[in-house]
């Protein structure tokens, strides 16, 4: 049954169909072969309860805060400011890099925006400043992966809806993963501008005065991460109505830098309902073959399988991150997390695993699944962005941040606290 599943989503894949009319189609061909029973009956009950969940519309309110705070030039600013403050570091701008991803991540939910609105604004530096285009490029889609993990992240969202856990208890438990991730990033751009000091390029130096004028591009992203994560932690808010907080603010930030009109506003709202449908349909077909699965048994069967191998929970673990790194050079990244959680989230929590900590280090080796080609998407997004070139130089820079970040997974399984630490505090 299993065997069958995954030929046959390969293949609808293959065939170059979209993931939700892949996912539908097989959870269609699925009922068929294994269920005497009429499953597709099931379908319109399946659509409406998961499109009016509550907890979904912070989705489009996420992705709207994303889209008028690029079009509302407070990413360039932010990365500008950075660049002040931290350019002195071997490395240079590459550190700006990655303190502006984590800075956006923190603002938009979303890895794709992220690595496209930074790399818009870093790119022209490579050849100004004679950076290794490589490495810089590698610290842009690396960087770009912490809208996943870093709160307010969709990922996490959907995440919390597939195995119904508390989405402020992830929020909590991404937030000092996501920043060592980062300061992870960081410390490898550092090592290799000291083994190899002509990759760093030409160094940058401002003054204090520079310095602390250019903190006002700081305060915009701080101030949405503090109204829209401060409001979930403090209790004031729920995550999808925080989301609206942060569209507010949003809109206040882009009225007092002169830049909100009405095509301004037309642009955002194309790009939210372009990016929420995508999202959405993806979500349901999802719920619908994850209702099939259920039916048939095939979830059941699976647990018990894994059981009956007697292997150690790390062994186990183990086995499920080797899988995560295979399929995600196939998979595209919202896809591998709502077809595999509902099969691999409960034979980690029968291991004896806690559900928040799995999510996280789920995020991380999601993360992964956007940099490893031929499927990583930040990779084409960069490459996109950059405008020249080959992709491989891409992919090339990319792989000491895919070392680190299988580092991270290490790290997170021999120091759970370090997810769990931040939620137990607020229990």
């Amino acid at each position: 049954m299993l065997l069958t599943a995954v030929l046959a989503l390969l293949v609808l894949i293959g065939l170059g169909l979209p993931v939700a009319a892949a996912l539908a189609i097989l959870g269609l061909l699925l009922a068929v072969i294994y269920s005497s029973a009429p499953l597709h009956l099931a379908l319109p009950d399946i659509v409406w309860g998961n499109s009016t969940e509550f907890l979904l519309v912070a989705i489009p309110m996420f992705v709207f805060m994303g889209e008028i705070l690029l079009r509302a030039g407070v990413a360039r600013r932010m990365y500008e400011s950075l660049t002040r403050w931290i350019g002195w570091l071997p490395g240079g701008l590459m550190h700006s890099n990655i303190g502006a991803c984590a800075l956006f991540a923190a603002t938009s939910g979303s890895s794709v925006a992220t690595a496209a609105t930074v790399g818009t604004v870093a790119v022209p530096e490579i050849e100004k400043r004679g950076y290794n285009e490589r490495l810089f490029l590698g610290t842009l889609t690396s960087g770009g992966t912490l809208g996943i993990l870093i709160p307010p992240s969709i990922n996490l969202i959907i995440f919390g809806l597939l195995t119904n856990t508390s989405v402020s208890a992830l929020y909590l438990a991404g937030f000092l993963p996501g920043l060592l991730l980062a300061g992870i990033f960081s410390l490898t751009v550092i090592a290799l501008c000291v083994l190899r000091p002509s990759w760093g390029g030409q160094p940058v130096r401002y003054s204090w005065r520079d310095r602390l004028d250019s903190l006002a591009g700081l305060l915009p992203p701080l101030l949405i991460f503090l109204v829209v994560v401060g409001s979930i932690y403090a209790g004031l808010a729920t995550p999808t109505e925080a989301a609206a907080l942060g569209v507010v603010i949003s809109l206040l930030l882009a009225t007092a830098t002169r830049q909100l009109n009405v095509e301004m506003l037309r642009q955002a709202v194309e790009g939210t309902m372009r990016t929420t449908a995508m999202v959405m349909l993806i979500i349901v077909a999802a719920m619908f073959l994850n209702f099939v699965l259920g039916i048939i048994g095939l979830t059941q069967t699976l647990t018990t399988f894994i059981a009956d191998l007697g292997w150690t929970p790390l062994q186990t673990l183990a086995a499920i991150i080797v899988f995560y790194l295979v399929l995600g050079c196939f998979l595209e990244t919202l896809s591998m997390l709502i077809t595999t959680t509902p099969l691999i989230a409960p034979i980690v929590v029968a291991l004896g695993y806690d559900p928040v900590w799995f999510g996280i280090v789920l995020m991380v080796l999601l993360e992964m699944a956007l940099l490893t080609p031929p499927i990583g998407i930040n990779l084409y997004v960069v490459q996109s962005v950059r405008g020249a070139g080959r992709l491989k130089d891409v992919v090339y820079g990319t792989m000491p941040f895919l070392a680190t970040m299988l580092v991270m997974v290490v790290v997170l399984i021999a120091w759970p606290e370090i997810a769990l630490w931040l939620p137990g505090q607020f229990d």
